[in-house]
Order: C-alpha cells, then structure tokens, then sequence
C-alpha cells in the first residue's frame, strides 16, 4: 500500500450514523410508508457518500473503498438471487391455486369462540405461504378486523393478534425477503437458518396463541361470520381449490427438509406452481389470457414468472391479497438491500463500524451479553433508522466478526438478527412497518402493541437461551477451517 490510513475518531465514527438517522426520520416523516419505495434508498446512499468523504479525510484511496463495497454487496447476492426467485414463486403459486388453497383452509380455523387464537394462527399461515407480513395484514387482516368490531372485540387485542401471526409466518416463511437477508448477512443457508429459529419463534408462538385463548374465552360466540365466509365462497367460486393444490407446497418443505440449496429448491417450486396452474386452473389462465390455446396459457405462467399475476373475483379486498409476485415485485427490496448494504460495507472498509462498536463489545464478556447487546442494537436501529432492513444488515455487519472470533455457528447471528431486527419494527410507530400496520390496521402501535406478544416475547426467549446456553451452537473443526 503507497499510502497509510488513520483510525478514525468516534466523532467521525457518528457522522455517517447521524445523517443517517435524521435522512429516514426525514423519510418516515414525508413519505410513511411508502419512505421504503426510494426515499431510504436514498438516504442510504447520501450517507454512505458522507461516510467515503470520511475515508478519504483518512488516507483511504476511492480503489479500496470500492473494493469493500463489491465485497460487501458479494455477501447478498445469494439473497437477492433468492429474493427474485421468491417473487416468481408467489406470481405462479397464486396463480396455480396453492396459495388460495392455503388461505381457504385457513379461514376454517376461524370459530368465533376462539377469535383472537384463530386470528393469530390464520395470519400465521397466510404469511407463511405468502411470505409477507404486510400483505396479510392489509387483506385478511383488515377482514379479521372487521369481524372484531361486528363481534364488539376489543381492537387492540384482535390487531395484537394479527401483527404476531403475521410476523411469525413472515420470520418463518423461506419467501420473506427479511428471512433471506439475515442468513446472507450472516454467512448461513437459508433453510438451516429457518430450521434453528423455531427454538425461539416455536415457543414464542405457542405462548402467544395460549394468551390469545384465554383473552378470548368470553368473546361473543353468536355473531356470524358471513363475512369470512363469503370470502371461501368467492375463493372456491374463483379457483379449484382441493389438497392438490398443495403439492407444490409440499415439494418445496421436502426439498429444504432434505438440505436441497435454496436458490434452485425455490425457482423449482416456482416452476412447479406454474406447472400446476396449467393443469388444475386452466379456466383462470385462459380468463387471465384472453383466449385459449398453449401458446397463451404459457404466456400467462411467465408473465406470473416475471410481472406476477392479477385476480378478479369481484371481491376488491380479496383481489389485493390474490394478485402479485413475480420478480418485478422483489426489484425495490433488492435496491434497499443494494443500498443499505453499501452503506455497511464502506462504514465497515474504513473503520467507521469498528469504532462504534469497539466500546459495546468490550462490556460483552459473555456470550450471553453478546447476543444480548446485538438483540438491543437491533432494536435501537429499528428506533433510530426507522427500518428493518438497517436494523438487520447493520448490526449483521457490526458484530459478525465478533461472532467468527468467539467461534459461534453463523445462525446464532442471523437468528439473533431476526428475533429483534425484523419483528421489532412492528413495535415502533416512526418505523415503515409499524406505520404500515397503523395505516392497514387502524389501530396505533402504541396500543397494539402491548398485546403483539410474540413480537417481544421471542427477543426475550432468545435472551434467556443466550444466558443460559440453551441451542447456542458453536462452529463444527470443519467450519473453522472454511472460515480461517
């Protein structure tokens, strides 16, 4: 190296993170809950700019700091590729059926005695095969919602519901950009990454539908669900809807059951669905077409590929949740996650990430405290940033080589990133997903929240198991010598 760099001051360390902030706050402010959709973008990278103007002030040439940027952007590549396939597999999966199918099964777990558990575990499911938070809450959330205030329920409590059901499928869901971004931040597969989350999302769960079940034990049980009900008539008016249809669905758990890796498990299972839609919802297709014929049909699989696939029923509300996907809907996620992670790899090139978390590090004796301390800093991101993109992918680069030197299994990062990074924000009023639940919900997270249970009691869990030693993994000789 023809010239040397300095270590840089805390002061120049804040800078960046300040800037920052007041740019998302800024954001969040303007924009709600569209500030995702190219504002934070943005703010990302006017930060990252100040944080290059930085480096420069320390000897750094623009060669290496562009060099950390490839090599930092390098390390999601793996998930946006996934991500776009993610997309595809939900623009063929609604068109095919299996996601109706899901849904429709779903709303039979409905029983008016049992609202809120049911709520919950409806979410639950609709998130899991959608792989979207949001999405089920502004469709069947908002139904579920009108149930409640037909049945004289409390809001808070049937929105508390909700929000937890839907963060539990979305974390657990292999089609949430969020669960594809913290094992690619981490340096874990996304499948085994699922499978080590439900030691504290299972439980979390669990309790949460117990707590459900006994708020709801003297709900009124003689209101009718004409509402929902009408919704599986249009469903079954609209789609064949029969256990076939989950074929797919059960090709894509065996695949990751098996370890299959998951860019090719999840494009197969995208294919598949298109396959499907072919065969079992030939009436849809030629409707969506226009005519009949193969050439058609096969051009309505791949534009469900690529631009998704859109759904009348005649039912507005019902058209929302049933049209979408394709690869064109994960684009803006992967121009967050391109820029949020530019900003963390110059951050991280040029010391600036070093020197934040020198001080919080030195106060984490413990493996316990360690993951703790991340648990918190996601949160604190989810508060400062506004984002539960930042909120995973800065802590995710602050502390993985912290991590790699106390010899810890990457999924004991990317787990600790999801039970506070992702499900937090819903907590959070100022951060685009607890303004988005505000906007779809009408109920405030201030008062939601109290009763989102699975939202804080997972971070809780993954605490008491970090103190504890209870599923903390550490890395195998062979591991160690991949990562040397």
């Amino acid at each position: 190296m023809s010239h040397t760099t300095k270590q840089p001051s805390l002061l120049q360390a804040l800078i960046p993170l300040i800037a920052l902030i007041v740019m998302l706050a800024s954001s969040v402010y303007l924009f709600g809950e569209d500030s995702s959709y190219g504002p934070n973008q943005i703010a990302l990278l006017v930060a990252a700019g100040i944080a290059v103007i930085i480096g420069f002030r320390n000897g750094f040439s623009w060669s290496q700091i562009e060099e950390g940027i490839t090599e930092g952007i390098s390390v999601a590549l793996g998930a946006m590729l996934i991500i776009l396939a993610v997309g595809s597999l939900i623009g063929t999966w609604l068109l095919s059926g299996t996601v109706p199918t899901l849904i429709y099964f779903g709303l039979e777990l409905l029983n008016p005695g049992l609202f809120y558990a049911a709520s919950c575990i409806i979410c639950g499911i609709v998130a899991l095969s959608i792989g979207s938070s949001w999405t089920t809450a502004a469709t069947i959330g908002v139904a579920l919602m009108g149930v409640a205030s037909g049945m004289g329920l409390e809001p808070a409590i049937a929105a508390g519901a909700i929000v937890s059901g839907a963060y539990f499928g979305d974390k657990m869901s292999p089609l949430s950009d969020t669960t594809n971004l913290a094992p690619a931040v981490a340096g874990t597969e996304l499948f085994a990454h699922i499978r080590y989350m439900g030691y504290t999302a299972g439980p979390a769960f669990v309790i949460s539908v117990i707590i459900f079940l006994i708020l709801g034990l003297n709900a009124d049980t003689n209101v009718s669900l004409q509402r929902l009900e009408q919704m599986q008539t249009q469903l079954h008016g609209t789609f064949n809807i029969g256990w076939e249809m989950l074929v797919p669905l059960a090709v894509l758990l065996y695949l990751a059951a098996t370890r299959k890796p998951a860019l090719p498990t999840v494009f197969f299972g995208a294919l598949l669905g298109g396959v499907w839609a072919l065969i079992f919802q030939p009436e849809m297709v030629t409707q969506i077409a226009g005519e009949e014929g193969w050439i058609a049909s096969l051009k309505v699989v791949w534009l469900a590929l690529s631009d998704g696939t859109t759904v009348s029923t005649g039912s507005a509300n019902l058209d929302s949740l049933l049209s979408g996907g394709g690869m064109v809907s994960m684009l803006n996620t992967v121009w967050l996650i391109l820029s949020a992670m530019t900003f963390g790899a110059i951050m991280e090139k040029i010391g600036l990430l070093e020197r934040f978390i020198r001080g919080m590090l030195k106060a984490s004796k413990s493996v316990g405290s360690l993951i703790t301390g991340t648990i918190f800093t996601c949160f604190g991101a989810n508060v400062l940033t506004a984002d539960q993109y930042m909120a995973i992918v800065l802590p995710g680069r602050m502390f993985r080589e912290e991590y790699e030197r106390r010899n810890l299994d990457p999924r004991v990062l990317s787990r600790t990133l999801e039970d506070s990074g992702t499900i937090t924000s819903a907590l959070i009023p100022w951060n685009t997903c607890g303004a988005y639940m505000f906007s779809v919900l009408a109920v405030s997270p201030f008062e939601y929240g109290i009763f989102a249970f699975f939202n804080y009691l997972t971070p809780l869990i993954a605490i008491v198991f970090a103190y504890t030693g209870w599923t903390i993994l550490y890395k195998k000789p062979e591991q160690k010598e991949a990562t040397a």
